[in-house]
């Protein structure tokens, strides 16, 4: 497995070796042993699942402390553009962010660190984007940053996206007071 440890500390792209033959392809999409030996780290308590059109966006968000989660992403099918942004108060990275494509012909997957904002979108038709969880999902917890903030200066590769009402509205990163330190 490959290992890249991105410019936000904690930020960590997998891409494991694929075996194909005329048969299809085999890959080993979790260990928990080359995760911790890698920096990360949780306890995987629930798996989400989303399918998604081309230019669908999604995000950026969020859990609050205690609810916070770390999050390993990937997708099944499809291809995203996968941001994080760092939301840890006494980082020097505060504010920035980290922009992987993610692809399910190549099967890399990023892992998210606690203290960080997530959010994709669709590069193709039928993306199904899957991602393991370190807490439960808690509604009064939820967070975001809205996905178009100049301040991130985000390059998505689109003008207008497909995004919910709920994204549309979320605190600009000057709005924004983060409960991570």
């Amino acid at each position: 497995m490959e290992i890249k440890h991105h410019a936000l500390a904690g930020v960590i792209e997998f891409t494991p070796r694929v075996f194909g033959d005329a048969r299809g392809a085999f890959f080993e999409s979790f260990s928990a042993r080359i995760m911790q030996e890698a920096g990360a780290v949780g306890d995987w308590v629930q798996d989400n699942q989303s399918s998604s059109s081309v230019g669908v966006l999604r995000g950026l968000h969020f859990q609050r402390p205690p609810y916070s989660q770390a999050k390993l992403v990937r997708v099944a099918t499809g291809r995203v553009l996968d941001v994080v942004v760092d939301l840890r108060r006494s980082s020097p990275t505060y504010g920035q962010h980290v922009a992987v494509e993610l692809d399910s012909r190549r099967c890399n997957m990023l892992y998210v660190p606690t203290g960080f904002a997530h959010g994709f979108m669709a590069l193709e038709d039928n993306t199904l984007f899957l991602y393991k969880c370190t807490d439960y999902y808690n509604p009064g917890s939820e967070g975001g940053l809205r996905w178009n903030d100049p301040t991130l200066g985000i390059d998505w590769g689109i003008a207008e996206p497909l995004v919910s009402d709920k994204d549309r509205v979320l605190p600009l990163l000057a709005d924004f007071d983060t409960p991570f330190e």
